[in-house]
């Protein structure tokens, strides 16, 4: 399975974090598959940054974001773009032949 984490960066108690595709199975800091952002929580306010269209195609593909990555996600409203895009897609696919 794949999953939308936080990989740790920065220094000895000042953590920085990189938002990141990567096999559920390797470690935190390991393997990745793709960088989408980063996420700095010592800023005020928090600094998140992500590429939201591929993050988009990540959770369309079945990309399972973590707790933290999804409650990042809700606030920069990429979820909610999603679930309309997915939404949307399902009207039309739907919609019966004339």
């Amino acid at each position: 399975m794949v999953k939308i984490r936080l990989r740790r960066t920065g220094s000895k108690k000042k953590p920085t974090y990189r938002v990141v595709v990567a096999d559920a199975r390797s470690p935190r800091d390991g393997r990745f598959v793709e960088i989408l952002g980063y996420y700095d929580p010592r800023t005020q306010p928090v600094t998140f940054n992500i590429h939201e269209d591929r993050a988009m195609h990540w959770l369309s593909v079945g990309a399972q974001p973590t707790e933290v990555v999804e409650k990042l996600l809700k606030k920069s409203g990429t979820l909610e773009r999603f679930a309309q895009t997915k939404a949307q897609a399902k009207e039309s696919s739907v919609t019966p032949a004339a």
